[in-house]
């Protein structure tokens, strides 16, 4: 199902994946460089609904109108937190858990808050832009009061998983989990002996056991 949700910065779509008998709803918003068919994202909505988590993913308004150049952060911000009423209101007053892959994390931890949102996924977090490690966001990692699951590339150029976990130090309430071998992208080498199937199951296993756990505190 989707549906375009109007904002004060233009119309953004949810694209819902609905599981049969869900027991929480999974939030996720997309990059900067892509769209919600990124493959992290796609398969997350293609298997999570049969485990009892309703997926929906979000395109940005600058993403519906057919631009090629994302917004700025504070006007993601906003479209974001205009449209979670509507998100509220497909979840039913499940669990809801937010994230999104690279902008769309970032968007997701800077308004945790907010949202009311009981964790938050973020998907190859791009921690530093290549190139640059004096421009670092771990302050917006480090923003939301609720549980963090980073999934993060080991050959990350914005930032592999050792790198932010070493930057990280003893932040206790983000976990990373690392994608051996892959990119910011989820892709991994043709040769590498952790191969594509391996990353989806180990996106799906993880994003699930993280989902059930935040939804079941108090």
């Amino acid at each position: 199902m989707q549906c375009d949700v109007p904002t004060s910065v233009g119309p953004g779509r949810l694209t819902v994946s609905a599981a049969p008998e869900p027991t929480a709803v999974l939030w996720l918003g997309h990059g900067a460089g892509g769209g919600i068919d990124a493959p992290d994202l796609a398969v997350l909505a293609s298997r999570l609904p049969d485990r009892g988590i309703t997926v929906i993913r979000y395109e940005q308004p600058w993403r519906v109108a057919g631009k090629r150049v994302a917004a700025r952060p504070a006007t993601l911000d906003v479209a974001w937190l205009e449209t979670a009423p509507a998100v509220r209101e497909l979840a039913h007053g499940l669990p809801l858990v937010v994230g999104g892959r690279s902008a769309g994390a970032r968007v997701a931890c800077r308004t945790a808050a907010s949202t009311g949102a009981a964790g938050v996924v973020c998907l190859a977090f791009p921690l530093h832009p290549p190139g640059r490690q004096d421009a670092s966001r771990l302050d917006e990692l480090r923003e939301p009061d609720v549980p963090v699951l980073v999934l993060q590339g080991g050959r990350d150029p914005f930032g592999g998983a050792e790198q932010l976990v070493a930057e990280l130090g003893t932040q206790t309430g983000v976990r990373v989990v690392e994608v051996p071998g892959a990119d910011h992208g989820m892709k991994v080498a043709k040769a590498s002996a952790f191969g594509p199937a391996d990353v989806r199951e180990l996106l799906t296993a993880s994003v699930e056991g993280f989902v059930r756990e935040v939804s079941s505190r108090p």
